[in-house]
């Protein structure tokens, strides 16, 4: 009877063996690198899948994922679980304050139509952000216009983006005059909910994209690219092969802004450092 316990218990549980499977796949297929460290993690976040689906095991949900079927069914599913989407409005404030102040200023002496990717969106707080600079700064500005892509690898952080209705300790960092011009409140006083203004979700355009994918299928190129906090989650390698494919992507004198826990440093790239963790394409 207690042999059989433990192996219930064993089937219940992430094996070594199921975990360095799941890690392989996710690292080839996303280049997302996860350590030994965040295995609990894992298998936490999966059990929901598990349970979702009525199945009994890691092991079956294993033989599931990696069948035919399961590459078309949960292989989405999965890495929604598996990803982290952490995001604030106005994070790292002053990388929009250079947006503002120098990088928009500098581009549209150049050209009138500015073209912006926000790169691992997650629930659509950066990108709400940058609509909102650039709609300020194109407001006082008669022929500026300007598109932004949003793209993340999760469906379902993509979903809550396009919604975007967001509660009021998430709006919190949204300036007063801004949080009345681009957000509406919800009529029902005791649901403490926003949602941006229809003008500001039309700003945007949301797209699932898995960065590790060979052709991210972009005809235009990006004046502006957002990666903050994205490439930290990859290895050297793979983190310097993608911001090579970003330069490809930079128009002349674009600007890619990073997060502040990411470096360039030892990367052979066309950048040039105008900020801390602020870039500029040379030409």
């Amino acid at each position: 009877m207690l042999t059989t316990a433990c192996e219930e218990q064993a089937e219940c549980s992430l094996s070594g063996k199921q975990f360095v499977r799941l890690k392989d796949f996710i690292y080839s297929h996303c280049g997302i690198k996860i350590t030994e460290a965040k295995r609990t993690m894992v298998e936490a976040r999966l059990r929901k899948r598990l349970k979702s689906l009525g199945i009994e095991s890691f092991s079956l949900y294993c033989d599931y994922l990696f069948s035919a079927k399961g590459m078309e069914e949960e292989l989405t599913h999965m890495i929604d679980q598996v990803t982290t989407n952490k995001t604030d409005f106005f994070r790292e404030s002053a990388h929009f304050d250079y947006l503002a102040r120098k990088a928009l200023p500098e581009l549209t002496a150049i050209k009138k139509t500015i073209t912006v990717w926000s790169a691992g969106c997650s629930t659509g707080e950066e990108p709400y952000t940058l609509a909102m600079v650039l709609s300020e700064f194109a407001g006082g500005r008669p022929g500026v216009r300007f598109m932004i892509l949003a793209t993340d690898i999760s469906t379902r952080v993509l979903e809550k983006a396009k919604v975007a209705v967001y509660d009021g300790e998430t709006v919190e960092p949204i300036p007063p005059a801004l949080k009345h011009k681009y957000l509406l409140r919800s009529k029902d006083r005791t649901r403490d909910l926003y949602r941006m203004k229809p003008e500001l979700r039309e700003c945007v355009k949301f797209r699932q994209l898995n960065l590790m994918d060979g052709d991210f299928g972009f005809r235009e190129q990006m004046d502006i690219i957002f990666c903050r906090n994205v490439i930290i989650y990859f290895d050297k390698p793979t983190q310097e092969q993608l911001l090579k494919r970003f330069c490809g992507l930079l128009s002349p004198y674009g600007y890619l802004f990073m997060g502040h826990s990411e470096t360039l440093f030892g990367m052979d790239l066309p950048l040039v450092q105008a900020a801390p963790t602020v870039y500029r394409k040379r030409p």
